[in-house]
């Protein structure tokens, strides 16, 4: 069995690769990094290291790569014969692989072969539907019914950290213990793949926003406050007394919107959140805060992990104060390396803070929220 896979990363091969070669598949992983690439040919294998109370070493086997930049018919020709393909390589570079997937599909259809499962593992909601949208972009209309029949798009959420990292051997990723790999069942084709760590469900929904508005609400509201509060790590920020009591009230604030949304058990959510900030803590995890809170147009968004269940909560009329106040942290981020961190303080210095506000969050003058961002932006300087 082929898997193939784009992204040949840390989450590529630290957490996907390895569960996909672990369930017998031969993985073909896709990217343009040469080194990775050429390593992965050269040893046919890599080191995961799992970061928990004892370190494990797992080698992960039956695996090479393409140089997507060198040899984009090699990606097509290993689509057209792939029993899987997955994705790891961020929201931003899905719609820059959908032209080679379209040209892999419209040569398994040529060729007859089964359909096949793309499933994209992102840290976004709809990542798959987006992908297969960019696919569809560049076809005839004539041409969308086939892609429907020979390739199923199901959504998923995907839980794993993976820290920054160096290591000698430039294949070696550490990973964390904990992960969580759940796939929309109802959007597959053909024959629904055994892969080992991955749970079908029927309804993705719980799944993604339970991830998404605790695990991400909590990393990026840990790194943001620790930011600015002069923390290096997310582990030495959440060690400020002051910031793990403000990360976990924002996760009860999100827990409330998911019981009200999802009818979660408040006792179980309650150990889940218990458990995501004791990930944050692992002693073996160095996260820099910088790194976490990097791209903050994006986190700030208004779906995305702290304006969108803040926005939720107004409507149900609960106050997020603290969901609010990593808002107003994340308008405050201000590494000089990091470009839409430097974009959003020239909004502010050039246009003011009313405009940064509903410009990056999409959330409305004089309303309720907005005042409540402004006020709680004037607390964290």
């Amino acid at each position: 069995m082929l898997a193939v896979h784009f992204g040949a990363g840390n989450i590529g091969r630290g957490f996907i690769g390895k569960l996909l070669s672990q369930s017998g598949y031969d993985v073909c992983f896709v990217d343009i990094n040469e080194t990775v690439i050429d390593a992965l040919n050269q040893q046919k294998q890599y080191t995961v290291e799992i970061l928990g109370q004892e370190r494990e070493e797992i080698v992960v086997d039956k695996v090479r790569g393409i140089n997507s930049k060198a040899n984009p018919q090699g990606v097509v020709d290993a689509i057209a014969e792939a029993d899987l393909i997955t994705t790891a390589v961020g929201p931003t570079v899905l719609k820059l692989i959908s032209s080679s997937i379209k040209e892999g599909i419209e040569k398994r259809i040529e060729s007859g072969n089964a359909p096949v499962n793309i499933i994209a593992c992102e840290n976004m909601i709809g990542g798959s539907t987006m992908l297969k949208e960019a696919i569809e972009e560049q076809m005839d209309e004539s041409q969308r019914p086939s892609l429907s029949e020979y390739a199923g798009f199901p959504d998923a959420a995907v839980d794993r950290i993976v820290p920054n990292q160096t290591h000698e051997d430039p294949l070696t990723v550490a990973v964390e213990p904990f992960y969580e790999w759940a796939v929309d069942k109802t959007m597959m084709v053909g024959d629904v793949p055994e892969i080992k760590g991955i749970t079908y469900v029927e309804d993705l929904a719980p799944y993604i926003e339970r991830k998404l508005f605790t695990v991400n609400t909590g990393h990026a509201m840990t790194a943001y406050l620790g930011y600015l509060a002069g923390a290096e790590t997310i582990k030495d920020a959440l060690e400020n007394d002051s910031i793990y009591k403000d990360v976990k009230s924002a996760l009860e604030e999100t827990g409330a919107l998911l019981q009200h949304k999802y009818s979660f058990d408040p006792e179980v959510h309650g150990t889940y959140i218990e458990k995501i900030l004791a990930r944050f803590l692992n002693p073996h995890l160095v996260d820099e805060v910088t790194r976490v809170g990097r791209a903050p147009i994006r986190k700030v968004g208004p779906k995305d992990r702290l304006t969108g269940p803040a926005s939720q909560l107004m409507k149900v009329e609960k106050e997020p104060t603290f969901l609010a106040k990593g808002i107003a942290a994340a308008l405050r981020f201000d590494p000089k390396e990091d470009e839409e961190a430097v974009q959003i303080q020239e909004v502010i210095q050039n246009e003011g803070l009313s405009k940064a506000i509903t410009t990056f969050t999409g959330v409305e003058e004089g309303s309720q929220l907005f005042e409540l961002i402004k006020k709680k932006y004037d607390e964290v300087k």
